[in-house]
């Protein structure tokens, strides 16, 4: 469950502009989660979130810099190995399966990797696709991707 909360509170903030604990705890709750302030606490420290400047003024939850930590790259990867479930390519093209609910946290956890050879992900509630450059790349992706899942 805590995955998938976590997975969540990405999600979230990543479609919206969150400036309270409050408010990531609606936003939880419209999503099935009833969860407590001190939950809610533990996992934005768990994930590193920080607040910046937002569009309309104040301020709003973020995943750190990409480039940060090696902490938060490998909580987004604990995610990724949580909810994969299956691998499948065509050409240039690779389909992972996913838990219900869990392809957009396995993406951000993608896009976060920055694969160079990445053309760009689409995720839906239980499949991403991944557009690789060329058939060579993206069976190198898959390979990578095995060795993660194993």
């Amino acid at each position: 469950m805590k995955f998938k909360r976590q997975a969540a509170i990405l999600e979230i903030i990543s479609n919206f502009e969150i400036e309270t604990q409050e408010e990531l705890a609606q936003h939880l709750r419209e999503q099935g989660f009833q969860t407590t302030q001190a939950t809610i606490s533990r996992d934005i420290k768990e994930l590193r979130l920080i607040k910046v400047a937002s569009h309309s003024g104040g301020y709003q939850y973020s995943t750190a810099d990409q480039g940060g930590t090696a902490t938060h790259l490998t909580r987004l990867k604990n995610i990724f190995c949580e909810c994969v479930i299956k691998i499948d390519r065509a050409q240039n093209l690779v389909v992972l399966k996913t838990l219900a609910g869990m392809a957009n946290a396995a993406a951000a956890a993608i896009d976060a990797m920055k694969v160079k050879d990445i053309v760009g992900t689409l995720a839906g509630d239980d499949n991403i696709l991944i557009i690789l450059h060329t058939n060579e790349e993206a069976e190198r992706f898959c390979e990578m991707v095995s060795d993660m899942l194993a």
